[in-house]
C-alpha cells in the first residue's frame, strides 16, 4: 500500500514539492485539489510533479464504494480503502447544516455491548488523512466547493474509538481546520470518546476546542462495567474529573451520551442518579433511544420512557435533549455501524 497524500499538512506539502525541484506555489495547487476531494491525478500540476507522486502516493486512497438512503433522507456510505478495507460514515441533513459522522478505525476494540462497530474487534487504524478522505469524498458528491462546504459539521462517531488512534486523529483535527484545507470551525466538530482518561486530559492540552462528547450510559461503575468494559480501567469519576480539566483548559462544555437501554438504565431512579451525577457541571445530556444492533440482545426503550426519562432531568435543571434517531433502517444509526459489509453476510 502507498502512502496517504491526504495525511499531508500543509507545511509538509510546501517541503514536499520543493525536495521535488518544483516552484512553492504547487503546494498550494495540491492543497486545493485536496480539499476539492480530486483524485491525486486529477489535480492540475506538472506532468513530472504528477508522475512521481502517483509512484509514492495512492491516487484514490478512500472511495465510495456504494450508497444507501434511508426513509428520512440520511445516507449511509460505504468507503474502500486502498488495502481492501471497509467502513462506514453518514451523511445527516438538519435545518443548522450537514452533519457527516466518521470512522476513525477499521472495527474497534473498546467491546460495548451495544455497538456494532466491536464485533470483529479492531482490524487497524485508520490514517489521517484516511480519516478526512470520508469527508472530502461525501463534500464532494453533495456538491460542495471552495469557500462553501457541503458537510459543515463533523462527528467523529463512527467505527472505532478516536483516541484509541490518538496521533492519527489529532493530525486530521489540525488539517481539517486548517484554512489551506477545508478550514472548518473546531465548533463544528464533535469527538466522542468511551472515556480513555489519560488521552482525554491529554488533548485537553492540544488547543482545539472541539465539542468533547463522553459514551456515559450508566451512573455507577458497576452497571457501567456490565455493557461497556472500558469501566473496569476507568471510573466515573476520572472521567468527571477529565472533563472538568477539559473545560478548565478549553472554556468549553462537554456532553454526556446516554444511551437509553429497556430494563438496564431507563427508569426514573437512574434519572434522578444521573441529574445528582452531573448537577452543577457545565455540561449537556444527549439521550439516545438505544438503536437495534441484530446480534446483540439490548433493546432501547419506548418513547414514552424515554421522554419521562428526559422530563426528569429538565426538571432537576440537567441541560439535556433527546436525540432523534436517523437512518436506522440502513443501519445507519448511532451504534450501528460496522467495519464490514452486512450485506454481504444476509
Amino acid at each position: 500500500m502507498k502512502k496517504v497524500l491526504q495525511d499531508l499538512s500543509y507545511e509538509e506539502l510546501c517541503a514536499l514539492v520543493l525536495s521535488a525541484g518544483e516552484k512553492p506555489f504547487r503546494a498550494k495547487q495540491l492543497a486545493e485539489g485536496i480539499a476539492q476531494g480530486k483524485k491525486l491525478s486529477e489535480i492540475p500540476v506538472s506532468a513530472s510533479l504528477r508522475a512521481r507522486l502517483l509512484g509514492e502516493f495512492e491516487d484514490e486512497p478512500v472511495k465510495i464504494r456504494e450508497t444507501f438512503v434511508s426513509r428520512d433522507g440520511t445516507k449511509k456510505f460505504l468507503f474502500e480503502l486502498a488495502d481492501g478495507n471497509l467502513v462506514e460514515g453518514v451523511f445527516m441533513q438538519y435545518s443548522y447544516g450537514n452533519t457527516q459522522c466518521v470512522s476513525t478505525q477499521v472495527g474497534c476494540r473498546m467491546g460495548c455491548k451495544f455497538c456494532a462497530s466491536t464485533l470483529g474487534g479492531r482490524l487497524r487504524d485508520l490514517t489521517a488523512g484516511e480519516i478526512l478522505g470520508q469527508i472530502l469524498a461525501v463534500n464532494r458528491l453533495e456538491g460542495g466547493k471552495k469557500g462553501e462546504r457541503a458537510v459543515t459539521n463533523i462527528v467523529l462517531m463512527g467505527s472505532g474509538e478516536p483516541f484509541d488512534n490518538y496521533g492519527n486523529v489529532v493530525k486530521f483535527l489540525r488539517n481539517l481546520t486548517a484554512k489551506e484545507g477545508l478550514n472548518m470551525s473546531a465548533r463544528n466538530i464533535s469527538l466522542s470518546t468511551c472515556g480513555l482518561v489519560p488521552e482525554m486530559r491529554k488533548f485537553a492540552e492540544e488547543g482545539i476546542p472541539l465539542n468533547l462528547t463522553v459514551s456515559l450510559h450508566a451512573t455507577t461503575d458497576a452497571e457501567r462495567a456490565r455493557t461497556m468494559p472500558i469501566a473496569n480501567r476507568y471510573q466515573i469519576a476520572d472521567i468527571l474529573a477529565a472533563c472538568a480539566y477539559y473545560f478548565e483548559r478549553t472554556g468549553r462544555r462537554y456532553i454526556f451520551e446516554y444511551s437509553l437501554i429497556e430494563g438496564e438504565n431507563a427508569d426514573e431512579e437512574h434519572a434522578l442518579a444521573l441529574a445528582k451525577l452531573l448537577k452543577g457541571r457545565p455540561c449537556h445530556v444527549n439521550l439516545i433511544r438505544l438503536n437495534a444492533v441484530k446480534e446483540r440482545d439490548l433493546k432501547g426503550t419506548d418513547e414514552r420512557t424515554a421522554q419521562a426519562f428526559l422530563k426528569t432531568l429538565l426538571s432537576c435543571g440537567i441541560s439535556a435533549t433527546l436525540r432523534r434517531s436517523m437512518g436506522s433502517d440502513i443501519g445507519g444509526a448511532c451504534g450501528q455501524l460496522r467495519a464490514s459489509y452486512i450485506a454481504e453476510k444476509e
